[in-house]
């Protein structure tokens, strides 16, 4: 399962269920179990259905019916240096607790 199509395509997985939706949401809606459930169901379906290798199939779920989010999300430029400080830390926080937790194994 997965949101970005070309990237995962040239890889070339054997299935791909593929969702239009933002980078991290490839199982459904947050918050939505009737979309998570939908997209567990077809991706365990592809699973069945595919008959060849490579084979992709594409979820008919929305992200919204307006189409602008693909611009919109996640573009830096509308956001205000104050926003993007904020990310940037709470990035390297991540980044940092990743870190210690390989390093105690």
């Amino acid at each position: 399962m997965g949101c970005a199509r070309d990237i995962v395509e040239h890889v070339g997985v054997p299935r791909f269920y593929f969702s239009n939706f933002p980078l991290g949401h490839s199982a459904g809606k947050p918050f939505d179990a009737a979309s998570q459930h939908q997209t567990v169901r077809e991706a365990l379906a592809l699973v069945d259905q595919a008959n060849t290798a490579r084979t992709t199939a594409v979820s008919t779920q929305k992200w919204s019916n307006d189409d602008r989010w693909e611009q919109d999300f996640w573009n830096v430029s509308q956001l205000s240096p104050q926003q993007l400080k904020k990310l940037k830390a709470e990035h390297e926080q991540v980044r940092q607790t990743a870190a210690n937790i390989k390093s105690n194994g």
